[in-house]
């Protein structure tokens, strides 16, 4: 009896293992879903951080265990990713806003992130250690930018005298 081989089948965007497939092979990354705007913290990605949230502020509150007590503190940088992507970055030490290593730029995914909400101003974020608890502070409001205010709740009476 004789056997016919079966002609391939169409590959849609399937490769073949030949010898030395394994070697030629490069990692992908996962690159994380873009929000516009997220905060960053220099912590683990299962660290424990309480948040809190009032109408004028979000506060990040998590153990330092003794990592940011540099003599220069802790500084919150807001990092325009793209047009219309802030990120905030909380960074241990005096380095500049725009100012950042390579190594340092790029994508660790071992961060600990949030998304921020849109009514929050990431430029003014603020971070600070307080009794060994690193305390960042993402304030809500009015946009500086065109004066509207952004994640307000309409329809509660404010009395201007």
């Amino acid at each position: 009896m004789r056997v016919h081989p079966v002609p391939p089948r169409k590959r849609n965007g399937t490769f073949g293992y030949g010898s030395g497939g394994a070697g030629n092979q490069k990692n992908l990354r996962r690159l994380p879903h873009i929000f516009s705007k997220v905060l960053e913290l220099p912590l683990s990605f299962d660290a424990h951080v309480s948040v809190s949230e009032s109408p004028a502020w979000l506060r990040f509150a998590a153990s330092a265990g003794g990592s940011f007590l540099s003599p220069v503190g802790v500084q919150a940088h807001a990092v325009e990713i793209h047009p219309g992507v802030m990120k905030v970055v909380v960074r241990v030490g005096g380095g500049g806003g725009a100012e950042f290593d390579e190594e340092e730029e790029e994508m660790d995914l071992d961060r600990w992130r949030f998304r921020l909400p849109d009514g929050t101003r990431p430029r003014l974020a603020t971070a600070e250690c307080v009794d060994g608890e690193l305390v960042v502070t993402v304030p809500k409001g009015f946009d500086g930018e065109d004066g509207v205010m952004e994640g307000a709740v309409f329809g509660q009476m404010l009395l201007v005298q």
